[in-house]
Formats: structure tokens, sequence, C-alpha cells
């Protein structure tokens, strides 16, 4: 895929973390390049676990090398296990974007929703349908940590990438322009 970026989408998270590569052009197409899950048994110990989240991502990042990696943002939860072990392998992951020398982004979830969905509050099976009609898959990725992985890679390739200009504007789906406009309305604050 000529003049594209190749973005790294991590959905962390200790027991599953969903990883997706793909292609982003200027036009805003984009090709599946790996798609995956990186597990570790919740009977492990959390140091071990971490270790094993690490050598999976870095798996991905010496397999695919990726220009960018891109972060689901850690946000407030009930429940503080489960923050707590998102925002440890997001921390991996940040930490082996730097080490690799690679520029790290992080996006919300509801960022990533209305990227792809034009809506902020979509559900898992609106955003798999997304992804899947996007990168042109005969199925919906599966698990949902693998297709948010996804998501959240489109969802930086469409915003570093975003065209300007009425003439771009018409090459848009439109959820990508909803997108587009919501960034607008966001910046004049």
């Amino acid at each position: 895929m000529a003049s594209a970026v190749r973005i790294l989408g991590i959905d962390p998270g200790l027991t599953r973390c969903g990883v997706g590569v793909v292609d982003v052009r200027a036009d805003r197409s984009a090709a599946l390049v790996h798609v995956g899950v990186v597990r570790s048994g919740a009977e492990l110990p959390v140091a071990e676990r971490l270790a094993l989240i690490a050598r999976g991502l870095r798996e991905v990042l010496a397999t695919h090398r990726p220009d960018v990696v891109a972060v689901e943002r850690v946000f407030a939860q009930q429940n503080r296990s489960t923050v707590m072990g998102t925002a440890q392998a997001s921390g991996i992951a940040l930490l082996l974007a730097a080490e690799h020398g690679l520029p790290a982004a992080t996006h919300t979830p509801s960022e990533v929703k209305a990227a792809i969905t034009g809506y902020g509050s979509a559900d898992k099976l609106q955003v798999q349908t997304m992804v899947a009609r996007v990168l042109r898959l005969d199925a919906l990725p599966q698990p949902a940590d693998a297709a948010d992985a996804l998501a959240i890679a489109l969802c930086h390739g469409w915003r570093r990438g975003a065209p300007s200009g009425s003439a771009a504007a018409g090459a848009l789906t439109p959820a990508q322009r909803a997108w587009a406009d919501a960034e607008k309305r966001a910046t004049r604050r």
C-alpha cells in the first residue's frame, strides 16, 4: 500500500490485550495487516502477566514494524481492579513504543467510537461492523478486544491524516465526516 502509515492499535488489558495493525493512506482507505490478542492468565502474578503482555507486544512490533502506536486511553471505571490492569497494560504499551522510538498517542473509547461509527456511544457490535466494513473483512473481527484495537488504529490514522478542504470532504464516509465536524467544533472552544 503506497504512502501508507502503518499503525499499531492497542486495546490494553491484563487478561486480553487486543492488537491490530492497519495501513492507512492519506485518502483514509485502510488495509488490515494483523489482528490478534495477547493473553495472560489470571492465576499468574501481576509481574508475570505484564511480562507476557510485553513479550506479545514486542513480537508484534518486531514482525509488523509500525510507524506509530495508538493506545486506548484509560478511563475511570467502577471496577478498580479492571482499571488498574488496564492502566498497567497501557503503561507497558507506551513504554515499548518509546523504547522502539515510535510516536505514541492515546484515544478515549468515545473518541474511537465517534471516529468509527459517527456516534460516541456506539456499542461493541456497531464498532465491529464498521471496522469490518472499512477493512473489507468477510467476518466481524473477533474477539471484541481485537476489533477495538483495529478501531483505535483506524481512529488514529483518520485523525492524523484528516484531509482538509471541501474537495477532500467528498471522499469521506458519513462516519468520517461526522468525526471531522466534531473535531472542528471541539477546537473552536
